[in-house]
């Protein structure tokens, strides 16, 4: 290849910004710039959502992948699945419980503290480890052309196949435990208010992911963010019985966490359908979360394959 030639090339490279220039600029040098497609350039938002589509089966993969290797250089491998909740939720009894008697007269504390706890620890999970999913994916990033919303989104489709050890451990430490709850048709409710906290999951994480990649100091901070929720949304105690300033309980009320867990809790403990009212707050949480996350997130697209700070 002569000098000039090189020469001619560079001052493509140089000279072409847009995508449309560069195949402009490629045409004038006799190239034929058929069949190329820019990188780095964020795509609208149908061609997004369709890339998504296309790639559903690898993002499937990648998190039940995840799932199955993730214990897999422990001794008990994916007996961790079960022994973590189990542990989790017997380390707040004893504390909130046992030592801290915050149980202020409840006939079922137990039940109470195990489905607030198991059931909390997908969001905080969501929350924590959200600003982070960008960073810890950037080899993939780097090696691969793909939609980069794939990384959430494989990381809550992996907490949701998780959640499901999860849900059947709360299931039979709160049918074992005394105040024995026994099993209502209600429970089948459980996995349709399960779909309303992966969307608010996913909806978080998206959102975090591009905070975290902007400002990565975030990652320092947001397990205090989590923590500052659990005890905000009546997870291991009972708001009502702790607050009785109009401002902060209505403040508290309008925290979709603390209405799933409530939820939850209605739906295994008091055998009632929950009402309107907290389908109506959780669903436009979830719904408003996940489409300003997604968009959030969508905008930043080109700029996740650059060089991390």
């Amino acid at each position: 290849m002569t000098k000039s030639s090189h020469r001619r090339r560079a001052r493509v490279a140089d000279d072409a910004k847009s995508p449309a220039t560069i195949v402009q600029a490629l045409r004038d040098q006799g190239m034929d710039p058929t069949g190329l497609t820019p990188i780095g350039v964020r795509p609208r938002l149908g061609e997004y959502i369709g890339e998504l589509w296309n790639r559903r089966h690898f993002i499937w993969m990648d998190a039940r992948h995840r799932v199955a290797t993730q214990n897999s250089r422990n001794r008990l491998g994916s007996l961790w699945l079960l022994l973590r909740p189990l542990l989790d939720a017997a380390m707040y009894f004893i504390i909130f419980a046992v030592i801290l008697k915050v149980d202020r007269g409840m006939e079922n504390f137990p039940g109470f503290i195990i489905i607030g706890v198991l059931m909390f620890r997908s969001t905080m999970r969501a929350i924590s480890q959200g600003p982070s999913q960008l960073h810890s994916g950037k080899a993939m990033i780097r090696a691969f052309v793909f939609p980069r919303a794939a990384l959430p989104i494989s990381a809550e489709i992996r907490e949701a196949l998780q959640m499901i050890f999860t849900i059947g451990i709360m299931l039979v430490m709160i049918i074992v435990v005394p105040h024995h709850e026994q099993p209502e048709w209600t429970w089948f409710l459980v996995p349709v208010v399960y779909v309303f906290q992966f969307v608010l999951n996913l909806g978080l994480s998206l959102t975090f992911a591009r905070i975290g990649f902007i400002f990565p100091d975030t990652v320092q901070f947001m397990s205090f963010v989590a923590r500052f929720l659990m005890y905000g949304s009546g997870v291991i105690f009972p708001i009502e019985k702790f607050v009785d300033r109009p401002a902060l309980t209505a403040i508290i009320e309008a925290n979709p966490i603390y209405h799933l867990i409530l939820m939850y809790r209605e739906i295994l403990m008091d055998g009632s359908i929950p009402s309107a009212e907290h389908w109506m707050i959780l669903g436009a949480w979830a719904a408003g979360l996940a489409l300003f996350g997604f968009i959030f997130f969508w905008q930043g697209e080109e700029t996740y394959g650059a060089e991390q700070r």
